[in-house]
């Protein structure tokens, strides 16, 4: 997800898009614990997005 996508989202797509990636974190969490992960770059790859969502909805508030 690039930073150009994040800004164009409205504020509830913001907070859908956090708790679904969360949960998505979650589910590779377990997934690690319980079977074989092919792909281990998901990760840092979700944690960046969860971030940057999370940048943009703190500076959304900020400027109201």
């Amino acid at each position: 997800m690039s930073p150009a996508e994040v800004k164009k989202m409205s504020d509830e797509d913001l907070a859908v898009e956090v708790q679904q990636l969360r949960r998505r974190l979650f589910d590779l969490r377990c997934q690690l614990v319980t079977e074989k992960i092919q792909n281990t770059s998901q990760f840092p790859n979700v944690r960046k997005d969860i971030a940057r969502l999370l940048t943009e909805q703190s500076s959304r508030n900020r400027a109201k």
